[in-house]
């Protein structure tokens, strides 16, 4: 009998984002992969045969914006692809800007874990409220309980990176840098964590504040399903539904 997995050493006393990815084969051919943090919730099923995606569906369960579950329909382009180990092989079947951003993540998790065939993989994040001035952090990821990655950050990015991290773009790019970079499972990890970094500074913005998505920053439109021209005005506020994770992250899929 396999032991079990070690329990993340969450920091529950920091003002902190966190998120909770868990990918699991429910049958064969069928792996779910969940998403829960701050602002969202989704579930995404993918099946498969013969090393082939068939179908990939999502359910809606958290969302930020009125049109957010709409970009589930994007998920259909999958069908056909190979399975890949490669977490952003999906992104060459299915343009992520028409699908929502955290939708396709679950997804492209799903793609590489039934890839590898495994049973069950979860990913826990903490990223703490920056210090104003210089952006200072120290951020987690644990992998089934196990503490994989850890940076400290500033505005700038990874402050004093050991290689290969010194070579790594913190802006434009991250994401192909990791891919083109690092073994499979390393840059799935990678940017796992580099996409927190940045959905994690919503926690300090009054979100609930802005009734329309039109109202963003205008360096947000096309980025995804959502912010696109033609959906972006039709983007109303899901007010309320933001959670706070912070002392409490056993909370995060607790109800699946």
């Amino acid at each position: 009998m396999s032991s079990p997995s070690p329990a993340p050493g969450f920091d529950r006393a920091a003002d902190a984002y966190r998120r909770r990815i868990r990918v699991t084969t429910v049958a064969p051919g069928v792996v779910r992969s969940e998403l829960e943090d701050d602002f969202h919730h989704f579930v995404v099923t993918l099946r498969h045969r013969d090393g082939l995606v068939t179908e990939v569906g999502c359910e809606s369960r958290r969302w930020p914006w009125a049109t957010c579950p709409g970009a589930a329909a994007a998920l259909a382009g999958l069908a056909g692809m190979p399975l890949a180990r490669r977490f952003t092989a999906p992104g060459r079947f299915t343009d992520p800007k028409l699908a929502c951003t955290h939708q396709f993540d679950a997804a492209c998790h799903a793609v590489t874990h039934a890839a590898r065939g495994g049973r069950r993989r979860q990913y826990d994040v903490e990223v703490p409220v920056r210090e104003p001035a210089t952006g200072a952090a120290r951020v987690r990821l644990w992998v089934d309980g196990a503490l994989a990655l850890e940076w400290s950050l500033t505005w700038d990015g990874i402050a004093d990176p050991e290689p290969p991290y010194d070579a790594a773009p913190w802006r434009g790019g991250f994401m192909r840098w990791a891919d083109a970079t690092l073994p499979e499972d390393e840059a799935e990890c990678a940017i796992v964590l580099r996409r927190a970094c940045d959905i994690g500074l919503g926690r300090t913005m009054d979100l609930d504040s802005v009734p329309v998505a039109t109202a963003l920053p205008a360096v947000m439109t096309g980025v995804c399903h959502t912010m696109r021209p033609g959906v972006i005005e039709h983007a109303v506020r899901n007010v309320g539904s933001i959670r706070d994770f912070a002392a409490e992250p056993e909370r995060l899929l607790a109800a699946d």
